[in-house]
């Protein structure tokens, strides 16, 4: 039987919840009631053929009926005679559409959100109309979240760190477990002059308000027994900010990226040398240092895709950087080691040098097999020795 049945009606109401329109309506918006569900019933000609199932329908419909109402018709049959028959179900009201769900309770706790909000911050009540059941998740939350959006209307562009708001309940882990919602919020309700649209997304949600954001970091090690940063003679690995970092003037003519810690760590000496200990796609840490540009650059990736649109991205910031042991020759010496690349990049990569380019089009094109990558801490440590002779 394909005719509308109690649970159909129910079914209907609880689309309207999982889309949020429910709630939605709480806030301010449009009624959705009363509201006409859509019915299927029995033709004229089921009618006639089917009536034990017809009664049948129509006493199911009747007794379920309460949290919606029946509109009757007449219809006038010539064999089974005048008979009324269900021709419109209606939900008169929100409570009545929320009890048939079993949402009762969970809309009262939206609506003392919604009143709590009105109070503290009405400007994000198209959030929660928007948003009604995400907003319902962080139920708990939401008076801080509240609160944080108060703090900052206060407080623009405070330039202090997240973990110094201070604010009864709110800690650092509040904020930034829900910096994608307060972003919406902060949004929403500050002015344009408190955000810096430079920067988006959770990674940027600090400098976006106004925050202090952890300086990056640059790692590197002096690879020149004779060049010493420290007064000690212990190996010159050293971690600093990208500010002081951008500051430096060494008296070193190359330099050497590499994404492998080990390999960082094992980089042998190297005369008028240090080697940076990179980080995969995001170079902003090393943009900031001007004497970079004149000097000598070689960056060592795996030899697969990612590797070749590392290096194209890092030529965006240093134009002048050089491949090191990413070519056939190199790959082709370590065929035993190669490996599979999961996910390859398979874009236009326009920093490439002619070789560096045939290359990467051949592992795209898996003219080596299928997806094959060699990654650099499978490279031997001779073979390396080799190429820093060859530089």
């Amino acid at each position: 039987m394909t005719w509308t049945t109690p649970a159909d009606v129910k079914n209907q109401v609880q689309k309207l919840w999982d889309r949020g329109l429910l709630l939605a309506s709480m806030t301010g918006g449009e009624s959705l009631f009363p509201r006409r569900m859509t019915l299927k019933g029995p033709d004229s000609r089921e009618l006639s053929e089917r009536f034990p199932e017809v009664r049948d329908w129509i006493g199911q419909l009747s007794a379920a009926a309460g949290p919606y109402r029946i509109e009757w018709r007449s219809v006038n049959h010539r064999v089974l005679g005048n008979n009324e028959i269900p021709a419109a179900i209606w939900i008169d009201q929100l409570s009545d559409a929320l009890g048939l769900i079993g949402k009762r309770r969970a809309a009262e706790r939206f609506a003392a959100l919604v009143e709590l909000t009105r109070y503290k911050q009405p400007g994000l009540l198209p959030w929660l109309s928007k948003r009604p059941l995400r907003a319902l998740e962080l139920a708990e939350d939401w008076p801080r979240l509240l609160e944080i959006v108060g703090w900052l209307l206060k407080h623009p562009r405070p330039a202090i760190y997240l973990r110094q708001i201070d604010l009864p309940g709110v800690h650092t882990k509040l904020i930034e477990g829900h910096r994608g919602v307060l972003a919406e919020l902060l949004d929403l309700v500050l002015p344009q002059d408190f955000i810096d649209g430079a920067y988006t997304g959770i990674g940027g949600f600090c400098r976006r308000y106004g925050f202090l954001d952890k300086p990056p970091r640059v790692r590197f090690r002096v690879l020149d027994p004779k060049v010493r940063l420290l007064p000690v003679e212990a190996d010159q690995d050293l971690t600093l900010t990208q500010s002081a970092f951008a500051s430096l003037d060494l008296p070193v003519s190359k330099v050497f990226i590499t994404e492998n810690e080990i390999n960082f760590l094992a980089f042998p000496e190297v005369p008028d040398s240090l080697v940076i200990f990179g980080a995969g796609y995001g170079f902003d840490n090393l943009a900031a240092a001007p004497w970079l540009h004149e000097k000598e650059i070689h960056y060592w990736g795996d030899i697969d895709t990612h590797g070749f649109a590392i290096l194209n991205q890092l030529r965006g910031f240093l134009p002048h950087v050089v491949s090191f042991l990413m070519d056939q020759q190199t790959l082709l010496a370590h065929k035993a080691l190669w490996g599979v690349e999961r996910q390859p990049e398979t874009g236009t990569l326009a920093r490439l040098n002619a070789e560096e380019r045939a290359l990467y089009d051949q592992l795209r094109q898996n003219h080596w097999g299928e997806r094959v990558r060699l990654e650099q801490e499978r490279i031997g440590f001779d073979f390396l020795r080799e190429a820093l002779r060859g530089l």
